[in-house]
């Protein structure tokens, strides 16, 4: 990206605060408009799975409505009664079926100059604030793509009907809607910051069975996306390389496989093809061994020191400088897009997208700015700009 583009940032007139979707008695019927303009007071039908089993726009419509009446009018545990667990299994499978197949990293091609990408942070279960956005930036559409960027569930309220509604998204254009793992799409997270506390309270008996699907479908969920060949988004950001070298082959006709130990040298970006190559099928990425990357992609984050360090904080993962943002989009010629980001919803053109920082983690980073607008400008380089976005605006709900 060149200095001509150093006026790519132009927030749409309105105050950040705006993000977060308040309470409305409103009356509602949502209709083939993609912009519905409030919300349902009256309690709608129960979830049905179509018989055919493809979703139309609107069954999407009706689950917004399910989702919005219940999340104010019914006790946790109620939950099934408007979405019955036979209805979350074929749509959890569904997805899972269509997830799986999608490769490591995405790559996301634009239909023409027209067509607009909206990627959206962090959402942590604040199902109020992920209809808003919706609402505000239009439903996804055949010129409208969004890529949402992890971290679905855990410390909000409402994690399960966020993830349900994205996976129904996902069913309904799976080529126009793009759902990337974040580190909370993990088993540690989920039993730590909530999620699991919240299927166990809203699905009782079949809770552990409707935790293990969630946690089956948070395996296929893709790590990263590059979008129109000039934008890659992931939720920690960049990655090392994983160098391996053969060991003696080991002796006995039982046992004739090479293996492969890491070299000991100094840590360097890793590749596009390293990354399509990862495992990402792991539901806790390890930290150390063989297979790093996905922790590195998820668990990573920006620092304003040069070069590449281990993330000790967090303790998995790393912190890398912009000399690292400018080597990785040089080397792999990524040089900026339009893009509509969700949260203060600013049209700009960059190089690099990540998520993965709240306002809590942005006040022990010297160096970086706040969350206080949605996003910030992290690193700005020769060939474009290292930007993060955080689209969950009452966060956290709970510690």
């Amino acid at each position: 990206m060149s200095s001509d583009d150093s006026n790519n940032i132009s927030p749409i007139s309105r105050d950040a605060d705006a993000v977060a979707c308040s309470p409305s008695s409103t009356a509602v019927t949502y209709s083939d408009n993609p912009s519905p303009s409030s919300l349902p007071t009256v309690a709608p039908d129960p979830l049905s799975w179509p018989p055919d089993g493809k979703l139309c726009l609107e069954w999407i419509q009706h689950l917004m409505s399910v989702f919005e009446w219940s999340s104010r009018n019914l006790a946790p545990s109620a939950f099934p009664s408007v979405f019955p667990v036979p209805v979350f299994d074929a749509l959890v499978l569904t997805a899972s079926k269509i997830l799986h197949k999608e490769p490591n990293c995405l790559q996301i091609n634009i239909p023409d100059s027209d067509s607009t990408v909206v990627v959206v942070g962090d959402l942590h279960g604040q199902l109020h604030d992920l209809l808003f956005l919706l609402q505000d930036a239009g439903f996804p559409a055949q010129n409208r793509i969004f890529v949402f960027n992890g971290d679905y569930v855990d410390r909000g309220a409402w994690g399960l009907e966020t993830f349900l509604l994205l996976l129904a998204w996902k069913v309904f254009m799976p080529h126009r809607v793009f759902l990337l793992r974040g580190n909370h799409e993990s088993k540690y997270c989920t039993s730590t910051y909530g999620f699991e506390k919240e299927v166990l309270a809203k699905y009782g008996d079949k809770g552990k069975h409707v935790y293990r699907k969630c946690l089956g479908c948070f395996e296929g969920l893709p790590l990263a996306s590059i979008i129109a060949e000039r934008v890659y988004t992931a939720h920690g950001g960049l990655f090392r390389s994983i160098s391996v070298t053969p060991s003696k082959r080991s002796k006995g006709k039982k046992n004739r496989r090479i293996n492969l130990i890491p070299e000991a040298n100094a840590l360097c970006l890793g590749s596009l093809e390293e990354l399509s190559k990862a495992r990402r099928s792991v539901l806790d990425p390890p930290w150390e061994g063989l297979n790093l990357i996905p922790g590195d992609v998820l668990w990573s984050d920006p620092s304003m020191k040069p070069g590449l360090s281990p993330n000790k904080e967090r303790g998995i993962g790393l912190l890398w400088g912009p000399d690292c943002t400018e080597e990785f989009l040089k080397k792999f010629k990524l040089k900026g897009l339009p893009v509509k980001t969700c949260t203060v919803v600013a049209t700009c053109k960059c190089g690099d997208y990540k998520s993965h920082e709240g306002p809590d983690a942005r006040e022990k980073r010297p160096g970086l700015g706040g969350m206080d607008e949605g996003y910030t400008i992290d690193h700005d380089v020769e060939s474009g700009k290292l930007i993060t976005v955080f689209s969950a605006p009452d966060y956290p709900q709970f510690q």
